[in-house]
This record gives C-alpha cells, sequence and structure tokens, in this order.
C-alpha cells in the first residue's frame, strides 16, 4: 500500500486515442486507474523526483497504474531503499505537439530526471519528420530553462514500416541523433524485447501487457540506474 501512495499519477488517461490505431475491436480496453491522490505537499524535500512523459504506453493503457512501467520503478526504487518518487505523467494519444503544448503546466513541480517518452503517436500517424524532431527539442529546451539541472533521459521509438522504409528509417534516427545533439542517455528502443510479441501484448498489438511492461521497466532501468548514480555521487 505505500508503494501505491508513493507513486504519484498526475493526469487521467485520455482514452480519445490509444498509442496509435490498432485493430478495431468490439470492446475497448479498461484505462489506467487512478490510485489515491496525494499532495505535492505530501513530497518531502528530501525526495528526489522522476517524472516520465509519455503517451499510453507510459499511461499504462489498459492496465492498473500500477502495473505500468513507471510504477514498477517505484517499486524498485523502495526495494533498493533510494529516495525518489516516480511520477507518471502519460497521456494516451499524445503526440509531441500536444506533450509540447502541455509541458508547462507539468513543469510547475520541481522535476529532478524526466525521461521524455513521445514521438510513438506522431509516427503511426505520418507526421512530418522535421516536425516531430523539432516538437521533441523544443521539449528539451523547455525543460532545462525551468531547471538546467534537470537530468533528461529520452526513449527511443521505432515503428513497423507502414509509412514506407525511408519514413521509417528516418523516424528511428530521431532519438539517437537528439540524445547525441543535447548529451543526454537514450534508452536505444523502449519496447525492445516486447514490440512484435503477441504474448507480449494487448489484443492491438500496440500496447504492453503486465509482463511485457516488466520488461520496458528493465529497458528503462538499464539507462536510469546510471543517471540515478550519478545524482547520488554529485550529492555526496
Amino acid at each position: 500500500m505505500q508503494n501505491i501512495l508513493k507513486f504519484r499519477y498526475i493526469l487521467i488517461v485520455l482514452l480519445i486515442f490509444s498509442c496509435g490505431e490498432g485493430p478495431k475491436k468490439n470492446t475497448e480496453p479498461k484505462p489506467a486507474r487512478t490510485p489515491d491522490a496525494v499532495t505535492r505537499a505530501a513530497i518531502t524535500s528530501e525526495e528526489k523526483t522522476i517524472l516520465f512523459y509519455g503517451n499510453s504506453l507510459t499511461a499504462g493503457y489498459g492496465l492498473d497504474t500500477e502495473e505500468a512501467f513507471p510504477a514498477l520503478i517505484q517499486n524498485r526504487l523502495d526495494s533498493l531503499g533510494l529516495n525518489y518518487v516516480a511520477i507518471n505523467s502519460g497521456l494516451s494519444g499524445e503526440t509531441t505537439s500536444g506533450g509540447l503544448n502541455r509541458l508547462d503546466w507539468v513543469l510547475n513541480q520541481d522535476v529532478d530526471i524526466f525521461v521524455l517518452e513521445l514521438g510513438a503517436n506522431d509516427g503511426l500517424r505520418g507526421i512530418p519528420i522535421t516536425e516531430t524532431r523539432n516538437n521533441l527539442q523544443a521539449i528539451i529546451d523547455k525543460v532545462r530553462l525551468k531547471n538546467p539541472d534537470t537530468e533528461i533521459i529520452l526513449a527511443g521509438m521505432q515503428i513497423p514500416p507502414n509509412m514506407g522504409q525511408q519514413y521509417t528509417d528516418d523516424f528511428r534516427q530521431i532519438f539517437p541523433e537528439l540524445a547525441k545533439k543535447n548529451d543526454i542517455p537514450l534508452i536505444p528502443f523502449l519496447l525492445e524485447g516486447v514490440a512484435g510479441r503477441p504474448d507480449l501484448n494487448q489484443d492491438d498489438g500496440i500496447h504492453p501487457t503486465a509482463a511485457g511492461q516488466k520488461i520496458v521497466r528493465d529497458n528503462v532501468w538499464e539507462v536510469l540506474k546510471d543517471v540515478i548514480q550519478e545524482e547520488r555521487v554529485l550529492l555526496q
């Protein structure tokens, strides 16, 4: 119960869009649950904040909130005795443009580590590569302008070749190029080991199951743990 209460989920998942338009079904997957609200005042000054900023992959579309990878990260942090609080700011259907538009409100709180997971919906909808890249760069710039000390991690994404092989290749390169340009850590592919596996995805073939989310957690943790270690060294 303590883990659930410590985990903050600040935006209700909207089901207007999914992460991409999967196969039509007779019933919609249930949205992620919102746990008991915990006010920002409850976060002690000693706690450091990790904000996961993304779309339905972050929100845990079709699952209970505690099954989404940010909550699983919180469980791992707690098990290791690390005084961090994970905030799930995933919003189903979010594009990079939408993420840029709602960013100011999200940045009203102090953020120590900002995990940026956006772009999948852009790719599935065929949004121009330049627009997606510019929006992601603008988000990075805004986070740094708000607090230059915030550590940013970028989650890489890949898409099926529905929009043509050239678009698919160009889309994949957005993330390593931005990571290199901004000198920030990169999660090479958020869905590594999950994408394309029916046993680890829901019926839409896009959103991970609870078991798939555990693999996503490990993909994120592989990069996040090093950033946390660097933060702790700096504080010593």
